[in-house]
């Protein structure tokens, strides 16, 4: 081997370990952020939408409203913002509205919920409840999500003027090395998106 393709192979290892060991810091940041409970005194208590199916919530879903509630319960905030368009165009409920029915069902008084149908993404849900809480004086929100989409919500939050706190399900339905590898994947692909177009 030449001197001059040594040297190049030299930097080319060193460049994969530097993209490596940066990947590894991004991914502990995710995971640090999403294990961190803020959980305070607030004005509301935003639950970021996930899928549902027909009128019951999916396992996801459901765990990020029963959280909600808990918070709700516990006294954190009087009002609940659940988020959540239609997920297709035979879908007979948002999502918005699976989590309305849900939380009445659990003794939920109907005047401590607000609800928005419109959004499909983590930033439209984010601008739809800032819209809720502008309208009813709200200024500080706690967020629920499940934990390795808190760094996200965070960040579109800040973006968007919202004060909010994390408080990621302590009972996520990503538990398997499968599917919280596949999800953390997707959240590290999204944070360099984000770095040069606005996030989704």
């Amino acid at each position: 081997m030449s001197r001059r393709r040594a040297r190049l192979f030299d930097w080319l290892w060193r460049l994969c370990v530097l993209l490596l060991l940066w990947l590894l810091g991004v991914a502990a940041w995710i995971i640090w952020v999403g294990d961190r409970d803020q959980a305070a005194p607030a004005d509301a208590i935003i639950v970021l939408g996930a899928a549902a199916y027909d009128a019951k919530p999916s396992p996801v879903f459901e765990e990020r409203i029963r959280h909600g509630l808990d918070l709700y319960r516990q006294g954190f905030a009087p009002k609940l913002i659940f988020t959540g368009g239609f997920g297709g165009a035979g879908a007979r409920f948002s999502e918005s509205q699976v989590a309305r029915r849900y939380a009445l069902k659990q003794q939920i008084p109907a005047k401590d919920i607000l609800i928005e149908s419109q959004s499909r993404t983590t930033r439209q849900n984010l601008v739809e409840a800032k819209r809720l809480m502008d309208a009813h004086g709200m200024r500080r929100a706690i967020l629920v999500s499940d934990p390795l989409h808190m760094a996200r919500a965070l960040r579109l939050s800040e973006e968007l003027g919202i004060d909010a706190l994390a408080s990621s399900t302590p009972s996520t339905r990503f538990r398997s090395f499968h599917t919280s590898w596949r999800f953390l994947a997707q959240e590290i692909y999204f944070f360099h998106r984000d770095l040069f177009a606005r996030g989704a």
